[in-house]
């Protein structure tokens, strides 16, 4: 196991009577990562992260917490985890300070040190401003950063985030993702969500559960070139015979479509140079080319359901 790899998850099962939860899951976590966790309602994802963060047992597997195996010493492996629940647990009758230097203290964290770890979690967290105020008087964004100034007042190597933008408007939304890729610099994140967008504009690797089973496991780069154009959509005001688009090189099929325009699926690299090449020398007065990108929820959806993907519209060749 690599220096910088924080959680190894192994073979990971959870059985409630005779239903398999989670079925063989295995992955791992490094330093710097921010790993999307995705699935939807009954997929297995919050028994996961309950094992993760050491709230549930596995009926079977091996959870390693930065180098402590969580099974065998769990009050060691926890000290290494950081937790944001949906709801954050915070407590609005207390100022910030307040509720900050309790969850120091509910970490352990040493008196001498206690005013230093306060000012390093306000500092990274956004909050110094709002210090002395009641947790009650502040709106839903500043209480979400308080909740993860919570998870990472002990300087854990995990922290585990589920749902941290449920219910903020945009400009928090916004506010919260930039931190959340800021704390990934120095320790490794799990965000289990919901919401697709959230994935693509924080995470630098993906994992989607379904039925128990990773259906999908890859680098933000990879997901990328799965979401990658497969097809064009031209549209000619002289259209050529389909034989003519059909022998430009990758292409598989050429469907017509309601509107006069054409799809041309292809493999490989795109043949829409080519196209224009041949739509010039041909004179089939090329009026529109559109590239076609399966969107992140195409991708879900078919991992999930089996269905194919559609197609959606991206952006101009």
């Amino acid at each position: 196991m690599s220096s910088n790899t924080l959680v190894t998850a192994s073979g990971l099962y959870r059985y409630y009577n005779q239903h398999c939860a989670v079925n063989d899951v295995s992955f791992e976590l490094s330093r710097g990562d921010v790993l999307g966790f995705l699935g939807p309602n009954g997929a297995g994802k919050s028994s996961t992260m309950q094992m993760l963060s050491g709230n549930l047992s596995p009926s079977a597997g091996e959870i390693i917490i930065n180098g402590i195996d969580l099974l065998d010493r769990p009050k060691d492996a926890k000290r290494e985890i950081g937790y944001l629940a949906e709801q954050p647990p915070v407590y609005r009758e207390l100022t910030v300070n307040e509720y900050l230097d309790y969850c120091a203290r509910l970490n352990r964290i040493p008196r001498e040190r206690r005013a230093q770890a306060l000012a390093t979690a306000k500092e990274r967290c956004g909050l110094a401003d709002v210090a002395t105020r009641l947790i009650g008087n502040l709106s839903k964004g500043y209480r979400q950063r308080v909740g993860i100034a919570q998870a990472i007042i002990h300087t854990p190597a995990v922290v585990i985030l589920d749902e941290p933008t449920v219910g903020l408007d945009p400009l928090q939304i916004r506010e919260i993702r930039s931190l959340i890729r800021e704390l990934g610099e120095d320790h490794g994140i799990i965000l289990s969500t919901h919401i697709l967008p959230e994935v693509q504009a924080t995470c630098n690797r993906v994992q989607i559960i379904h039925q128990g089973r990773l259906v999908f496991a890859d680098t933000a780069a990879g997901l990328d070139a799965r979401m990658s154009a497969t097809s064009l959509v031209a549209r000619f005001g002289n259209p050529p015979d389909v034989s003519r688009l059909l022998a430009l090189p990758g292409v598989a099929e050429v469907a017509a479509l309601d509107d006069g325009r054409v799809r041309i699926d292809f493999t490989g690299d795109s043949p829409a140079e080519a196209l224009v090449e041949q739509a010039v020398a041909g004179g089939w007065r090329l009026q529109e080319l559109t590239a076609e990108r399966h969107t992140l929820e195409q991708i879900f959806i078919e991992l999930t359901t089996g269905d194919a993907p559609g197609h959606a519209s991206g952006a101009a060749a």
